[in-house]
């Protein structure tokens, strides 16, 4: 078997663009120096039919006003016909071999045709159909040679009713393809030029300026810290202008949001290490305090959980601000999970007891949601949690957290409710956005953004309901599993049931 050959480039080496036809034009400008050029050559073919149209009508009037010149001439001799010499010199100037007036119904033959002519067709200039008239310099031009035609129309230099002519349309014929090739090469001229001075034009107020716009998106995608890469501003109110006053304005944003992803992947390793070092540590402490309390000092085990206490905090800390610095959140696996499983389990991660801060539940055994286990238990141990530390900071130890569970609209919504002192007005304000909106000495707010963030990925959200000096309610969305719909069949037997 022969391997296919490689698919064609972009001339321009840029990659995923398919090949360009080498017929057809890449660049702008040169698609619009080819479009004005066929849009005026078009719009040329439309005069043409009318132009070859007048052209053969004034062609055959020249004929009449020829005929009706040597009818006069005739008038002065005696038989009022054209002698021989006159005849010749028409028949040899205008090709006409004969030459009728018609006067007060009589008609006079001035020239008298040749025995035995044979009319090919005939044109009656005194009224003519706008179809037949547009058609008419087609058909002489495609017609066959050496025909004659008989032409009709009224005098102007002398009285009558009409004068009429025969004469040969090969003459007609040549004089209309000659016609027709400067038509042609007028129109040629006329696009080129037409489509050049567009060309020029749209270049300089279109092109260009779109090109500048499009060099300076390359070059900052290329390298967005190169001072050079930045869109310089014309100044110009037009739509151009407000292109590149946004572009100006999108790199901007782009090499701040660059920054500060910078600042936050080197604030992910560090606190990576920082959170590895302090684990460390945590286990250190920890077995150096089993092996103080064996001694039996009351001051000694009296200090050392308050240590173990803070290095847990600092622990927490970075492994918050390690778990939100990650810039892919794997997407929700979603499937039927027990609620009072997941209430039960969030309760006992988040430290509530029935000593202490107790977990409150309404929910029945068998109720559940759709949602990702493991995200729902961090949305569950982050809103439990902030629930038992504003209870603790309040008044020490004991209190409730609640929660319910209302289904409307295809919706489940959980309510986490406590007991707790609320929300200081600083933090309601930024009180979903990291490393602002903690209401905690030493908090940092990431996790109830956190939670928001995966509440708001299973297709739902987490907003405050509300905050008083007597606790505070948290409103938990998540989609409803979608019920499939009961069988005729089966609805018959329920409803026998």
């Amino acid at each position: 078997m022969v391997d296919a050959p490689p698919p064609e480039t972009e001339p321009s080496g840029t990659p995923g663009l398919p090949a360009r036809r080498w017929l057809w034009p890449g660049g702008l400008s040169a698609r619009l120096l080819v479009f004005t050029a066929l849009f005026v050559a078009g719009a040329a073919l439309f005069v043409l039919p009318a132009a070859l149209a007048a052209f053969e009508e004034q062609w055959l009037l020249d004929r009449i006003r020829a005929a009706e010149l040597t009818s006069t001439i005739a008038d002065e001799e005696p038989g009022r016909k054209a002698t021989a010499p006159v005849r010749q010199q028409l028949l040899d100037q205008t090709q006409i071999v004969s030459v009728v007036i018609q006067t007060e119904g009589m008609r006079r033959l001035i020239v008298p045709p040749p025995a035995g002519l044979r009319i090919a067709y005939s044109v009656d200039l005194r009224q003519q159909n706008p179809l037949r008239w547009l058609t008419a310099p087609f058909q002489t031009l495609f017609g066959s040679d050496n025909r004659l035609v008989r032409v009709i129309a009224e005098p102007r230099f002398r009285s009558g009713e009409f004068v009429e002519i025969i004469t040969l349309d090969q003459p007609l014929k040549k004089a209309l393809w000659g016609y027709l090739g400067r038509l042609v090469l007028i129109t040629l001229f006329v696009s080129l030029l037409a489509g050049l001075a567009v060309y020029l034009t749209l270049n300089a107020f279109l092109v260009r300026p779109m090109q500048r716009i499009t060099l300076a998106m390359e070059r900052f995608r290329a390298d967005p810290a190169d001072p050079q890469a930045r869109v310089t501003l014309s100044g110009r109110r037009d739509e151009i202008g407000r292109a590149e006053a946004e572009l100006d304005r999108m790199q901007s944003d782009l090499v701040v949001a660059l920054a500060s992803r910078a600042r936050l992947a080197a604030l992910g390793e560090a606190v990576a290490k920082i959170n590895h070092d302090l684990r460390n540590m945590l286990t250190s402490a920890q077995i150096a305090s089993d092996r103080l309390a064996a001694l039996g000092d009351p001051n000694v085990a009296q200090a050392l959980p308050r240590l173990e206490r803070a290095l847990d905090r600092a622990v927490t800390l970075a492994t918050e601000v390690l778990a939100y610095g990650k810039s892919n959140e794997a997407p929700p696996e979603a499937h039927p999970v027990p609620l009072a499983d997941a209430l039960a389990a969030a309760a006992e991660d988040a430290g509530l007891n029935e000593e202490g801060v107790r977990l409150d539940s309404e929910v029945g055994e068998t109720e559940t949601v759709l949602a990702d286990p493991d995200q729902l238990h961090r949305i569950l141990v982050n809103l439990m949690r902030n629930a038992r530390e504003a209870i603790q900071d309040k008044d020490g130890r004991s209190g409730r957290v609640g929660v319910t569970l209302d289904r409307r609209e295809g919706l489940d919504i959980l309510h986490l409710s406590d007991d707790g002192p609320g929300l200081p007005e600083k933090a309601l304000a930024r009180l979903f956005q990291p490393f602002s909106g903690s209401a905690r000495r030493g908090g940092t707010g990431l996790g109830l953004a956190i939670s928001r963030e995966l509440a708001q990925a299973h297709g739902g959200d987490l907003i405050l309901l509300s905050s008083t000096p007597k606790g505070s309610t948290f409103e938990l969305t998540l989609p409803a599993p979608v019920k499939p719909p009961i069988a005729p069949s089966r609805r018959k037997k329920a409803a026998r049931a």
